[in-house]
């Protein structure tokens, strides 16, 4: 071979080399970059080839979906009682992507998911049609109901646990939104999109309050400040007096912390003190407890950590660097301490089950398009935040609170209901309406089948008609009936 010709091979050669080393490149390096990018619209399409899996409540399918025409996507998710559900299922939109189960379970809904290789592989050499898994809940339908329709057109949420086992029984948000409305790619879906975004209505109904919205829990957290003093060996008798003055004075300042209203808290005890919620009752317990093990407790039961279950919540909120008198307002629930309705649900959860957190979760199991169960979740604990002795104590502490105090609209006869109520300061200098808040959980001889908690913001009630056991209490009382059978 002459030397021009020796050399047009070599650089042949070459550019063979370079175009092997770019396509594997391509195929095995940048594939799932490729793959994941928003503007591979072969990604959507293949999205929308197949119908959906669908999600499960009760046995029932809450999705479904339907064929659509002028597109080149051949099916949309449609869905049942969408805005009762869509803090569960979020949505899986054409054009607007996915969102909370439809985005964290989108691969095993597709059928993309790695689990479902061999039922592809079943289908492609039966020549059926590819299909989506089932994500089957743990939500129980009459419960999530119940906290839909109690919450009305007021502005709030409901989040239900079952103590025994971590199982999300109800997440409800209101004000809502059906997602099947902008499900597919057209104009009109585009239009009610936009008619969701916060910038066009103010009362936000595509945020999800029950995971993604903190609030000042209020008095509810003097749940956790009791749980604190109570491991701390702060209390050991729940029926004797403390020593407390009224008003109290924080810690290094001249500022007195006042009661609500007349009532009996000078010197009470933390049984008393929970029943008519004190404020210098658990703002000096808070004080002597200290803030190291304020924090440890606070973080036991869940605060100042992400949740997944699997969809994320976000983190509560107790600060790890106070001086004593903002202790003092933050073990009362003021200052910048800030809770989802998920973890006050938390909370209630821990005492109800006897002083142990199980690690909350909402997918039951993933279930093949041929029945056959993928992945089963097994319960799990999360923390201690109580000794059962201790726990049983604040147990008969938020019973007390039901029987004879400010829960009294949570009763249930024949069933142990333990609760607390809480009226959450709002807004600069407390110029806004308060939140009402109430947590609690019912017992029965099997245990705690369910724990609750309701926050309702309702800015068009009279101020003085707002607390927790006037607004959220009747709403946690038919979520509880719904999960006993009443």
């Amino acid at each position: 071979m002459n030397k021009p010709l020796r050399r047009v091979a070599v650089f042949c050669g070459l550019l063979v080399l370079a175009l092997l080393v770019r396509v594997n490149y391509v195929q095995f390096v940048q594939a799932d970059q490729l793959a994941n990018d928003t503007h591979n619209r072969r990604v959507a399409i293949n999205q929308y080839a197949q119908p959906r899996g669908d999600i499960i409540v009760d046995g029932k399918a809450v999705t479904g979906h339907t064929t659509t025409t002028g597109s080149d996507f051949k099916y949309k998710r449609t869905y049942t009682d969408g805005p009762m559900w869509a803090p569960v299922t979020g949505y899986a939109s054409q054009a607007y992507s996915t969102t909370f189960l439809e985005g964290v379970e989108d691969k095993f809904l597709t059928g993309d998911d790695d689990r479902l290789f061999f039922n592809r592989t079943i289908d492609l050499l039966t020549g059926k049609e590819k299909k989506g898994g089932n994500v089957v809940t743990t939500l129980n339908a009459k419960a999530q109901e119940a906290a839909f329709n109690g919450l009305g057109d007021k502005k709030g949420a409901v989040a239900a646990i079952d103590p025994r086992t971590g199982a999300i029984l109800a997440l409800a948000s209101t004000p809502s939104y059906n997602p099947g409305s902008f499900a597919g790619n057209s104009t009109t879906d585009e239009k009610n999109w936009v008619g969701l975004d916060k910038t066009k209505d103010a009362d936000d109904p595509m945020l999800n309050r029950a995971l993604r919205q903190t609030y000042p829990p209020g008095s509810t957290f003097k749940l956790v400040t009791a749980a604190a003093a109570l491991e701390s060996g702060k209390i050991t008798d729940i029926d004797k007096k403390t020593t407390t003055p009224d008003p109290y004075t924080l810690p290094g300042t001249r500022t007195q912390l006042v009661n609500e209203g007349h009532i009996p808290c000078k010197d009470a005890t933390p049984r008393a003190a929970l029943r008519y919620s004190c404020n210098t009752v658990f703002g000096k317990l808070g004080a002597e407890v200290g803030l190291q093990n304020m924090v440890d407790e606070a973080e036991k039961f869940g605060f100042n950590k992400q949740q997944y279950v699997p969809v994320r919540a976000d983190a509560s909120n107790f600060d790890t660097k106070m001086s004593p008198d903002l202790l003092a307002q933050s073990s009362i629930g003021q200052y910048d301490t800030a809770a989802t309705p998920l973890q006050m649900a938390m909370v209630a959860s821990a005492i109800a089950n006897n002083g142990v957190l199980m690690k909350p979760y909402e997918v039951d199991k993933l279930v093949a398009p041929n029945l056959s169960t993928i992945s089963q979740t097994s319960p799990s604990e999360l923390s201690k935040p109580l000794s059962p002795e201790n726990a049983q104590k604040l147990q008969s502490m938020m019973e007390t609170v039901v029987n004879e105090g400010t829960g009294t609209n949570a009763k249930i006869p024949g069933v142990r209901v333990g609760g607390k109520t809480g009226t959450a300061q709002h807004g600069v200098s407390n110029d806004k309406n308060p939140y009402a808040w109430f947590v609690s959980y019912a017992m029965t001889d099997q245990g705690s089948p369910v724990a609750v908690a309701v926050v309702v913001e309702d800015g068009s009630a009279n101020r003085d008609d707002i607390t927790g056991g006037g607004l959220a209490a009747p709403i946690a009382k038919k979520v509880m009936e719904a999960v006993l059978g009443k």
